[in-house]
């Protein structure tokens, strides 16, 4: 077994069972995953100040400039909690690994789900990097099933293990029999 990677059982097939996956994701996912939050609320917050703000000086709806106050510091409270909270929560759910028989995942803070994918039904494996990612040397290693559910979604991979796991599922696919339905 590696921890890296697809890892194999050897010549028998195992049962393809829903389990915890045993790999996290590489720790620079936490500066990643704060940096979205930091994105998300800090806008968010910065919008309901400037409303507050002009309210009290234009004082043209002198009646909404304390709720709008109010709106502020609700909306940095509760961004602060989710930036300082959620990625180290996510951190510690988020999981993943491959088989020689299916694709296993664990991910979410607040909605916690595992899946697992057998081979035989993935479709296609993609990576993805966007501006933030790139810069922290991560990736997302998306692999789509015939599942109603979706894709899978590994993301905070180190883009070399990312880019190697997408070429592994390729060529493994690919000798699964079937059409991936």
């Amino acid at each position: 077994m590696s921890t890296q990677g697809i890892t194999h059982t050897g010549g028998a097939r195992t049962a393809v069972r829903l389990r915890p996956p045993r790999n996290r994701v590489a720790g620079r996912a936490i500066a990643l995953w704060t940096l979205r939050a930091l994105l998300l609320w800090g806008p968010a917050a910065g919008v309901a100040a400037a409303m507050a703000a002009a309210s009290g000086i234009t004082g043209l709806v002198p009646w909404a400039t304390g709720p709008l106050w109010a709106l502020t510091a609700a909306v940095g409270a509760l961004g602060l909690l989710v930036v300082l909270a959620m990625p180290q929560w996510r951190y510690r759910v988020h999981r993943w690994e491959v088989t020689g028989e299916a694709v296993y995942t664990s991910f979410g803070w607040l909605w916690q789900e595992w899946r697992v994918a057998p081979m035989a039904r993935i479709q296609t494996v993609d990576t993805e990097r966007g501006p933030l990612q790139r810069a922290l040397g991560l990736s997302t290693l998306t692999v789509t099933t015939a599942s109603a559910a979706g894709p899978l979604r590994v993301d905070g991979l180190e883009a070399d293990l990312a880019s190697d796991l997408a070429q592994q599922l390729t060529e493994v696919t690919q000798a699964v029999p079937g059409d991936g339905t």
